[in-house]
């Protein structure tokens, strides 16, 4: 037989736009695949000559999912530039967004994105595998989580003015109080949200305890991770130092954030606009890595709520004293973060200061050259590095997305499964369904990554030898 490309364009149940490619050898099994990300990135280039105090709002449009991770580098980065640091009440504020968006982000991924795999199956029909269908499955769940995700932006819009793009943080804090009737209206539904949360984890560990074999061996490789941690190795998504560990769960390397080109390249490859960082002292491919979820809980030592932690716990005994490998546990590891966020918000609204209207610092008017900021965004470790002139304008940015620092470990989990599961020229719909399914453990941001709009539509091609399409299926 012989050898054909089935492609899969673009992938659905992600945010923004990217196709895969199988490359199939002449016996008709996977020898090949390519995860492409074809759309220009440029924000870093059309935000040059603009004020640096105007990128806390212009960065956060790169994305409608996850404009607050944005938005907080920003404003973090700018503090470095105007040479202040932000009061407490302002750090407990820009915490607290913070928390709210991985809220919303962590549980509309796993119950709208990530939730029809496990609860209707790899195999159901499209039709019917996507949010309606837990619908029709379960009910009450889907309204348990469309009211969480509500509450996650309601936080948001409280804060910041509205829920997508708010306007909150500013160099050198933010720039309005919380009142005593927002605290008391958030902090009234932390325990019915917490319960939701918990449910997801019961969710999950029922298809694992029915699935175990494929969890366990879904998309499973060896890697580096990489994430923020506290100054007692915790969990720590607002601020800290990037610790980087080892296949092996050692850690090789911890720095400081503004030291992170000392510490992290990046690749290029001629099928993809997005890049491929990896860690400098292991060079390219050995030091490639993961973050997110499972990259952070991998790094940590602990978790700082009593729930989280617990759970956080039980994920580590996945592992038998090594790093939880497997990819279908990034759905886990974004629950325990979910329920970290939950127990966290409430943590920060008993803070005294949380209604202190002390909430902004001045600096001088002659701004510093450069600044950098990085923040744990729900999908992983960002930067935004801003270098300016002596007008405070943007001379040159350079933003690495958590996407671009995962571009390695979604092709190597592509590759995984597609030879696990794609045998022959046939294109069954639940063998495709599984290889984006690789892709959505992810959770991946395209937007971000290439700051570009996406289409939804899903196209497979079969090619034969002379490139010329033999079979053509869209959905």
């Amino acid at each position: 037989m012989a050898s054909q490309k089935i492609t899969i364009e673009p992938v659905t149940r992600i945010e923004g736009h990217a196709r895969i490619t199988l490359h199939l050898n002449d016996g008709g099994e996977v020898e090949k695949s390519y995860l492409h990300v074809d759309e220009f990135r440029g924000l870093e280039k059309f935000s040059e000559g603009r004020p640096y105090f105007e990128m806390t709002q212009l960065t956060q449009r790169i994305c409608g999912i996850c404009p607050v991770s944005h938005h907080l580098a920003s404003a973090k980065t700018c503090d470095v530039i105007m040479g202040v640091k932000p009061p407490r009440p302002a750090v407990l504020l820009r915490e607290l967004l913070h928390m709210a968006q991985f809220v919303q982000s962590h549980s509309m991924h796993f119950f709208y994105l990530a939730g029809p795999d496990l609860v209707l199956g790899f195999d159901a029909d499209p039709a019917i595998r996507n949010v309606f269908g837990i619908i029709q499955a379960n009910p009450q769940l889907a309204f348990k989580a469309v009211g969480q995700r509500r509450f996650g932006q309601q936080i948001i819009e409280r804060l910041g003015g509205k829920r997508v793009h708010p306007n909150f943080a500013v160099p050198g804090g933010v720039n309005a109080p919380l009142s005593a009737r927002d605290r008391d209206e958030i902090a009234a539904e932390i325990e019915a949200q917490l319960g939701v949360a918990m449910e997801g984890v019961g969710l999950l560990a029922d298809w694992v305890e029915k699935n175990r074999d494929t969890a366990m061996r879904f998309a499973s490789f060896s890697s580096s991770y990489m994430g923020l941690v506290d100054e007692k190795g915790g969990l720590s998504l607002y601020d800290g130092q990037i610790r980087i560990c080892d296949p092996e769960g050692k850690r090789i390397d911890q720095f400081k954030a503004e030291d992170y080109l000392l510490h992290v390249a990046e690749h290029v490859e001629p099928w993809s606009f997005l890049k491929f960082p990896y860690y400098r002292k292991l060079g390219w491919p050995q030091g490639a890595y993961r973050v997110g979820p499972l990259g952070r809980l991998n790094v940590v030592d602990r978790i700082g709520t009593a729930l989280a932690n617990e759970e956080f716990k039980r994920f580590r005994q996945l592992g038998a004293g090594r790093p939880v490998e497997g990819s279908l546990f990034y759905h886990y590891a974004r629950l325990i973060e979910l329920i970290y966020a939950l127990e966290r918000i409430e943590q920060l609204l008993a803070e005294p200061d949380i209604l202190s209207t002390d909430i902004r610092a001045y600096g001088p008017a002659t701004p510093q050259e450069r600044g950098v900021g990085v923040i744990e965004a729900p999908r992983g470790t960002l930067f935004h590095d801003y270098h300016v002139d002596a007008n405070g304008l943007i001379a040159r940015a350079n933003l690495i997305v958590a996407t671009g620092h995962n571009n390695w470990a979604m092709n190597r989990a592509v590759e995984s499964v597609a030879k696990a599961f794609v045998h022959g020229p046939s294109v069954p719909e639940g063998m495709l369904n599984r290889v984006e399914a690789a892709v959505r453990c992810y959770d991946p941001c395209f937007s971000c990554s290439t700051h570009a709009l996406g289409k939804m539509p899903l196209e497979v091609v079969i090619m034969g030898p002379d490139g010329v399409p033999i079979a053509r299926a869209v959905r």
